[in-house]
């Protein structure tokens, strides 16, 4: 283990963070908020640099493990000192809240305690938002696209953060792939600003909602969330970029290259598509009675499977509330998520498409042992590696499940709360269903609880493995 660069390399990190805090506090300044909770945390940040800094490795050596542990330590260490502004200002004034609505943010899982989000200052809202659009993407991908690092080092800690079962390369240098992967997200990001600027929403609320659309995040400026606006443009406008959000970017850069076959032949783009076609049209056929016609049922019903598969948790409507065929195919699409690759959170559509031709393939080799079926997909095998690695992930993903949603309950909340706030949590949503629905939020759970709940959006945002690598005493011991 390369100590010194993994401190090395976090100290990168935090100087990163100590830039980002600069801009929420031009926005505070500008409107007369207290400076003090970022300029505070900057200069702790920026101390903590030239700490972390002194540690000069003896080589620039980063594997696998190496990896894990900056991507792991880099996502705690920035939430840790990401809650601070909150504290400080006193916003918030509990630091485990300010750290869960921390961890919230940089996951891009969107569940708050906050019980008033609108009495929060425009520099703190702004920062809340602010950390949906470096987590969606990823913090380490920002800092491979914007600081120069070995090309051997910069795959493994892309490996290590970026979500779905295979990272590749869109171009052969990965600091490169990093920029083209940002250069397409603020392009998207800056485009749904306009329309929604064209819409009538305010500047201010037009980049926060836009930050949470791209890194399908969800917190919202308003207490009503987007049902604020009441508006059906905004409504399909939100959605219609939640649903662009959660596509693998790669296909976004295949579209560059005019490369249209291989982005329609894609199987992954076609199953996440078909998935929300057909949970668009059955739950607005379920709610038709609630909203009357068949029009203002599926542009409910649109948002709302947009919001949830995409796993960013923007509310119109407070679908609590909807019949149990509507509630309980949002809590299965919560489990499946958006595409590898993209924003989004959950299983990954993926990760579905493997175990289901997976499990196809097994039923045929039972019914004739000596037949040869292979998993393909895009018309490619999948080599038993990935395979098996993803029937991991999945046994891993449930069996973490049930014994957070087993400890949680220790907090004797009903049953509905503690199962739909852990997969909303887990799955990097946000709002579940009864306290912590649409129009809740999770500020009941004991502090032991926010806790725990703030390392399963870890775990689920860096999909299990760099979070579980810290408790693992061969990852710390030298090579």
């Amino acid at each position: 283990m390369n100590h010194r660069m993994v401190w090395r390399t976090l100290a990168r990190t935090l100087l990163i963070e100590a830039a980002l805090m600069v801009l929420p506090l031009c926005i505070a300044l500008y409107h007369g908020e207290s400076w003090r909770g970022f300029v505070c945390t900057i200069v702790l940040l920026v101390a903590a640099f030239f700490l972390l800094q002194g540690f000069k490795p003896r080589n620039s050596d980063i594997y696998a493990k190496e990896g894990f542990l900056i991507v792991a330590l880099s996502w705690i260490t920035l939430s840790a000192f990401g809650a601070l502004p909150f504290v400080i200002d006193g916003a918030i004034p509990s630091y485990i809240d300010a750290f869960f609505e921390t961890v919230s943010g940089f996951t891009t899982t969107g569940a708050t305690i906050l019980t008033d989000v609108e009495a929060v200052g425009y520099g703190l809202l702004f920062w809340r938002s602010f950390m949906h659009w470096i987590g969606g993407m990823g913090v380490l991908v920002f800092m491979l696209a914007v600081l120069p690092l070995a090309e051997e080092r910069s795959m493994h800690i892309m490996r290590a953060e970026v979500p779905g079962p295979v990272v590749g390369k869109l171009v052969p240098r990965v600091r490169n792939s990093a920029m083209i992967l940002y250069v397409i997200y603020l392009v998207l990001t800056i485009a749904e600003i306009v329309f929604l600027l064209c819409g009538g929403m305010p500047l201010f609320d037009a980049a926060v909602h836009a930050f949470g659309t791209a890194g399908t995040g969800g917190f919202s400026s308003r207490n009503l969330s987007v049902g604020y606006y009441n508006s059906a443009y905004i409504d399909v406008v939100i959605g219609t970029f939640m649903i662009l959000f959660g596509v693998n970017f790669n296909l976004y850069f295949f579209l560059l290259l005019r490369r249209f076959s291989d982005v329609g032949k894609n199987e992954e783009l076609r199953w996440y598509l078909g998935i929300i076609g057909f949970s668009v049209i059955t739950i607005a056929v379920c709610i038709l009675p609630t909203y009357g016609t068949f029009p203002h049922a599926l542009r409910y019903a649109y948002f709302q499977v947009a919001s949830i598969i995409t796993t960013t948790g923007y509310s119109t409507a407070n679908f609590d509330l909807w019949p149990e065929y509507a509630r309980s195919l949002l809590v299965f699409i919560m489990f499946i998520g958006a595409c590898a690759g993209s924003t989004g959170g959950g299983i990954k559509v993926s990760r579905v498409i493997i175990i289901a031709k997976s499990s196809v393939n097994e039923i045929r080799r039972m019914l004739n042992p000596r037949s040869v079926n292979l998993v393909k997909v895009d018309g490619n095998t999948v080599n038993s590696g990935t395979i098996h690695g993803t029937l991991i992930f999945v046994l891993l993903y449930f069996i973490i499940l049930l014994l957070s949603v087993l400890v949680v309950s220790l907090d004797d909340l009903d049953f509905t709360t503690s199962v739909t706030g852990v997969i909303a949590c887990f799955s990097n949503i946000g709002p579940g269903l009864s306290m912590v629905g649409p129009m809740g939020n999770f500020s009941m759970f004991s502090p032991f609880s926010k806790v725990l709940l703030s390392f399963v959006m870890l775990l689920g945002r860096l999909e299990i493995f760099p979070i579980l690598t810290l408790f693992s005493p061969a990852a710390w011991r030298r090579n």
